[in-house]
């Protein structure tokens, strides 16, 4: 048996050698010729997998370390007889840490008090609902987008597109790339969407660059119709837009979702779907990578500080977000090498947070976000 691994792939390295031949191939450059007499492919989104690769293969099985699936084509891999899986949720903690350092970066540089702003996720799944509990503890009004939810659950929790532009202040996407079908994705955010944005309104992309079309983007920024934008992802991946990074406030290199625990995840998750499917004794492997990286404690005295400013220092303590910012200003062309050389931060699920002469009130807040939070007298 033979199994084809993405080499960035984080801690696999000798998990699969004592049942298969492994070859280990940068994503990108992973060819036909690689794949030919292989059995499964882990991947991560820089390998397209679809007939130019997988056409005669012997490749059954298909397991992406990451949430997003937009570069496996599901179709020729049902035609063709090939299974295949993604890590659904397996960054949620790190992308909510992100999006909570760009929110509270944002309020810092633009002096806003977020409490009582209202917050437009569109895409409630995992990471949106992760995103939810910040905006719970920042004391933001929430609305949510989420038609194939909507659809399903026949709740009315949910608003339409239009609703989000329309009416709030801040703007926050987490959806998958579709090109097509029902829930059509691609270019979702266009002219169209802001046009009806409500004028001066900040906007925040940590999904997938495709869903922005990134023109309408820079038409809304010089017609000052945003206030302030952060993006994470790009549309014409690894190639980023240096005018475009030029006029967002916060720029990173597609890295939100790479924590120590979401990267663990999501190769746990990959590794435990390839044994399943072959029946490997792995079924049940664990990511060890965890017991090198020992949980942290964070004292912060609230005395006289909102909620908000707690929140912000501690959220600057685990993830200095305005430093991912300044690397990828500084080689804007190298943000594919930025991201595979990335050492990897710790979400907020690893700190522990004790906190002195704070109240019930401040606690309640910071514990929707960090699990582990204490008071002390």
């Amino acid at each position: 048996m033979k199994i084809v691994v993405d080499d960035k792939i984080p801690f696999i390295q000798g998990v699969f050698e004592p049942f298969a031949q492994v070859e280990y191939v940068n994503g990108a450059a992973i060819l036909h010729a690689h794949v030919q007499h292989a059995h499964a492919l882990v991947v991560r989104t820089r390998t397209q997998c679809g007939a130019a690769l997988l056409k005669h293969s012997a490749v059954k099985f298909i397991a992406s370390a990451t949430i997003g699936y937009d570069h496996i084509d599901t179709d020729f891999c049902v035609r063709n007889g090939i299974e295949w899986t993604n890590a659904a949720g397996c960054n949620s903690g790190a992308v909510q840490q992100y999006v909570a350092a760009a929110l509270l970066e944002l309020a810092s540089k633009y002096k806003l008090d977020l409490s009582g702003k209202t917050l437009g996720i569109i895409g409630v799944g995992n990471v949106g609902k992760r995103v939810l509990q910040v905006a719970q503890a920042l004391g933001l009004r929430v609305l949510q987008c989420d038609p194939p939810r909507e659809r399903v659950e026949k709740k009315n929790d949910f608003v339409a597109l239009e609703t989000i532009a329309q009416h709030s202040d801040f703007v926050t996407l987490h959806v998958p790339l579709a090109h097509s079908g029902a829930h059509k994705t691609f270019h979702l955010i266009n002219a169209d969407f802001f046009a009806q944005l409500k004028r001066g309104a900040f906007f925040i992309n940590s999904s997938r660059g495709e869903v922005v079309d990134e023109a309408a983007l820079k038409n809304a920024l010089q017609q000052k119709q945003l206030s302030g934008v952060a993006l994470d992802v790009w549309e014409h991946e690894p190639n980023i837009d240096a005018e475009l990074l030029r006029m967002v406030d916060i720029g990173t290199p597609h890295v939100a979702g790479y924590s120590v625990e979401g990267k663990s995840m999501a190769t746990q998750m990959a590794v435990q779907a390839v044994a399943k499917f072959f029946n490997l004794p792995l079924k049940d492997w664990a990511c060890k990578s965890l017991q090198q990286f020992p949980n942290q404690a964070i004292t912060l005295d609230c005395d006289k500080k909102s909620v908000q400013q707690i929140l912000c220092e501690l959220t600057r303590h685990t993830y200095p977000i305005l430093l991912d910012d300044a690397a990828l200003r500084c080689a804007p062309a190298q943000g594919e090498a930025l991201r595979e050389q990335y050492q990897y931060r710790r979400d907020f699920s690893a700190y522990k947070v004790i906190l002195r002469n704070a109240n019930e009130a401040q606690k309640s807040a910071v514990a929707q976000i960090f699990p582990s939070t204490t008071m002390l007298s």
